[in-house]
């Protein structure tokens, strides 16, 4: 699985005034009619009940250059819980889950549905709110590194 390389986002929630979060690249777009995605988190995670009890999370896509907030909530720095959320202006959108104001993209989802898998549970959210900034390079997680992909470093044009 280290060769899958993803964007890392922001899974972030709260839960009864306390909030709580993790970086993750298990998001994937489900259907744009209505707007929904999928997210993979590990039964034991920490944030796994607080998304499950509240019934919403939020999705914020990293840019380049935001190695320093994944490495925040991924635990690679043992910072946990409130103390992931010093870094950065997080404010909620509609339904009390914080989004990052400086995330390429923030979307704010309520739970539709849940699916256990394994070691893991399948949250679809529904997104009831978008916040978004200009289109900058995105942050990117393969072979256990960040990095960044940029459409001129392919010769693309978005």
């Amino acid at each position: 699985m280290r060769h899958l390389a993803g964007g890392i986002t922001i899974i972030a929630t709260e839960h009864e005034g306390r909030r709580t979060g993790l970086a993750a690249t298990a998001v994937c777009s489900v259907s744009a009619d209505p707007p929904t995605v999928l997210i993979c988190i590990n039964a034991g995670a920490s944030a796994h009940e607080p998304i499950r009890e509240s019934g919403r999370f939020s999705v914020n896509l990293l840019a380049s250059g935001q190695d320093d907030i994944a490495r925040r909530f991924s635990g690679e720095m043992g910072i946990k819980g409130e103390e992931r959320f010093t870094v950065g202006t997080w404010a909620p959108l509609v339904t009390g889950a914080p989004v990052l104001e400086s995330a390429l993209a923030g979307l704010d989802c309520r739970v539709t549905e849940m699916v256990r898998m394994a070691t893991h549970s399948v949250f679809f959210g529904a997104v009831v709110g978008v916040a978004s900034r200009a289109a900058a390079a995105p942050l990117i997680y393969a072979h256990g590194t960040y990095g960044t992909f940029s459409p001129e470093d392919a010769g693309l044009w978005w």
